[in-house]
């Protein structure tokens, strides 16, 4: 049933979420924290206007940033009745590029006329060419950094002929010189263009202008249109904004939804200033803050706190505290290797303990930066006998059991009883999945790992699915329950599949489990080596951080290791935003003295007096601000003179080398030995590697 008044529509809300739910039509801004029930209030806001008769369902249009989310959103509202009818089109809830490609094919025969154009499915293929032509590289890791580019400044409403200046501006770290980015730019453009085609980005700069510069299609638009939703606003790039405003067409019947701790895509050209500055092109704006976090335990929420309570920046004026609203649970864990496959073992071992406590293996994830980070965990669950599933990997709707399955039950609806209907459709379903392999208990054995027990979790997905249909529509038949497949396939939104998730950082946003292994967790990787010198990306890794310790219900635990290898140098040190996290009464909080300044474990301290250093200036320095410098001024020329030639024999800004406040550490301490050179905060492994050498070379011959 939809909710129908203001006690049916808040029912189990906090007051917040009831504030927000019931606010009047016009501009909302919910500043929702990780956790605090922002998609059930929203679509709780949602169907209190359409029950309320504020607006009709077909006049809302709610987007958010992955399908996945917009599949949530459309499953929710179906649950609470506003999710279409007999007579009654659905509200719209839908991803940007989805809900413009959908208007842009309606519209595309009065704006431009002819047959839409076909959209890429992949632009590494033009880019190819293009590089080709402009002769930049064209390995397959150079075509996807340049394409990367291309989508930033096409996010940024940058064109090809602005490339150059707007990359300056940003400090972009550029994987090739600005002019022969911009010759493939725009040679990627023409080709595309030629070929009658357009990518992602278009999708979204296509729909704007056919609104921007014909009124007619703005005002059928509009007629249609009357109420916006849109989730995850802190992540909407200049792009996604221009096609907003053309929506609304300066109306502010809006609805927003965002958490600047959580705005993690800066690099594709996401701004968290629309969501920051509402308020303000909407002064008579409500705006409701959402901080009871219903997800984790407070000690999850503790640590989660302390993580963004070090932010700097604009955002952080802005920041969410949270406060747990669950019992208590127990205390996040920290563990420091000696090398990644050690830490992997480890990981593995921890998993396989909570399975055998009961904690379900779909519960339990390991999140890492990189993607390239997922091999020895893949190869150490598998030596342990424990199922996973890489996000990002084979999609669900893919595999050929689904796909078998699929088409066994399209066969089925063509012979299924009249009465098979409900749980009748559920048994139907059950029946046709055993044929295809599905049984009441999992193989066993040996027989029981790999392939065969994802394909048997896979079958069982489909019937939870099916029994998930039926709770929320009764009479559902087969081929509700075969449209509801489809529905999930094209929006990407598969059910839950038994196993352990392996998935990087950026595609774990908007996902939780009971159990969350934050793995890998050293400078160079998280915060990756190339934010180094840029305290805008610095921030961004911060909130990267931030946003995996709040993918955990109850079970946190974080590691790192010193080498990449058994074996290796141990080179390595944790994380710089590990500082304050780890307790001080924990092994892997010990403090070094010294001339090591602290940073490769444990807290960082004075070289000096052995103080600690909380200030991050003085944690570089590797001294108190109140001691005298000890530079040697020659060698810091000598530094100098190196890093403007490499940055420029790299075509690279020189803070991307090394930041001025590097090198003062560099020419103050005079590292001898590699364990000094990453001692200093900015020098993380890859940096070791690439200029290491050259660095204590240096040295060396100032020191004579």
């Amino acid at each position: 049933m939809g909710a129908s008044g203001g006690d049916s529509a808040t029912s189990g809300l906090d007051p917040e979420q009831s504030q927000a739910v019931l606010a009047p039509r016009g501009p909302v801004c919910v500043l929702a924290g990780a956790g605090t029930g922002k998609t059930r209030t929203i679509t709780r806001r949602i169907a209190h206007l359409v029950s309320a008769g504020h607006v009709q369902s077909g006049q809302v249009l709610a987007v958010t940033f992955t399908a996945r989310a917009a599949g949530e959103m459309r499953t929710r509202l179906r649950d609470l009745g506003v999710g279409g009818g007999p007579g009654q089109p659905p509200v719209q809830a839908r991803t940007f590029h989805a809900a413009a490609l959908r208007q842009l094919r309606y519209f595309w025969p009065r704006v431009v006329g002819g047959a839409p154009w076909e959209v890429l499915e992949g632009k590494l293929r033009l880019v190819g060419q293009a590089a080709q032509r402009a002769g930049a590289p064209t390995t397959r890791e150079s075509l996807r950094d340049l394409a990367s580019e291309i989508e930033w400044a096409k996010a940024s409403l940058v064109p090809a002929s602005d490339y150059a200046a707007a990359a300056g501006k940003a400090a972009r770290d550029v994987p090739a010189p600005v002019e022969q980015i911009t010759a493939v730019y725009e040679t990627y453009e023409a080709l595309k263009n030629r070929a009658e085609m357009l990518d992602f980005d278009d999708l979204l700069l296509h729909t704007a202008a056919a609104l921007e510069e014909h009124p007619e299609v703005a005002h059928e638009f509009h007629e249609r249109y009357r109420c916006f939703v849109v989730d995850e606003f802190q992540d909407v790039t200049p792009a996604q904004h221009r096609l907003l405003r053309a929506w609304t067409g300066g109306r502010d019947d809006l609805t927003v939804v965002g958490d600047a701790n959580q705005t993690i895509y800066s690099f594709a050209g996401a701004s968290p200033s629309y969501l920051l500055d509402f308020p303000r092109v909407f002064p008579e704006a409500t705006v409701v803050r959402l901080v009871r976090d219903y997800r984790s335990t407070p000690q999850v929420v503790s640590a989660a706190n302390t993580v963004i309570g070090a932010a700097r920046g604009r955002a952080a004026g802005s920041r969410l505290r949270l406060e747990g609203q669950r019992p208590p649970g127990p205390d996040p864990d920290f563990a420091e290797h000696d090398d990644e496959p050690a830490e992997a073992t480890a990981v593995a071992t921890a998993i396989r303990e909570l399975v055998d406590d009961g904690v379900p293996p779909a519960e339990i994830a390991v999140l890492y930066r990189v993607n390239a980070q997922s091999e020895v965990y893949e190869t150490a669950l598998g030596d342990a006998g424990i199922a996973y599933q890489v996000r990002g990997g084979e999609r669900f709707f893919q595999r050929t059991e689904v796909r078998n399955a699929v088409a066994a039950l399209r066969t089925a609806a063509t012979r299924a009883p009249e009465d098979a209907r409900g749980e009748g459709m559920v048994t139907l379903v059950r029946a046709v999945l055993g044929e295809q392999g599905l049984t009441d208990a999992p193989p066993a054995g040996a027989a029981g790992q790999g392939a065969a027990r994802q394909r048997w979790e896979s079958l069982r997905a489909l019937a939870e699915l099916a029994e998930e249909l039926v709770a929320a529509v009764p009479d559902a038949d087969l081929a509700a329950f075969l449209a509801e497949l489809q529905t999930r396939a094209q929006a990407q939104h598969p059910p839950t599949v038994q196993g352990v998730t392996l998935s990087s950082l950026h595609a774990a946003k908007g996902l939780e489990w009971d159990a969350v292994f934050l793995v890998g967790l050293t400078d160079g990787t998280l915060p990756i080596q190339h934010a180094d010198g840029d305290d805008d990306a610095i921030e961004e890794e911060r909130r990267l951080f931030y946003v995996g310790v709040t993918r955990a219900r109850v079970h946190l635990r974080l590691s790192w290791a010193l080498s990449r290898s058994a074996g290796g140098r141990r080179s390595r040190r944790r994380s710089r935003f590990l500082y304050g996290l780890v307790p001080d009464e924990h092994p892997a909080a010990r403090q070094p003295t010294g001339r090591d300044n602290g940073s490769s474990r444990g807290k960082p301290v004075c070289r000096v007096c052995g103080k600690p250093l909380a200030d991050p200036g003085s944690a570089k320095l590797g001294r108190c601000s109140t001691h005298p410098s000890d530079i040697d001024e020659s060698l810091l020329e000598a530094l100098k003179a190196w890093r403007s030639a490499e940055a420029k024999s790299r075509s690279v800004p020189a803070y991307v080398v090394f930041t001025d406040a590097t090198l003062i550490a560099l020419a103050e301490q005079r590292p001898h030995d590699p364990s000094g050179l990453v001692a200093i905060p900015g020098i993380g492994s890859s940096k070791l590697e690439r200029y290491g050498d050259d660095v204590l070379s240096l040295v060396r011959e100032h020191a004579s």
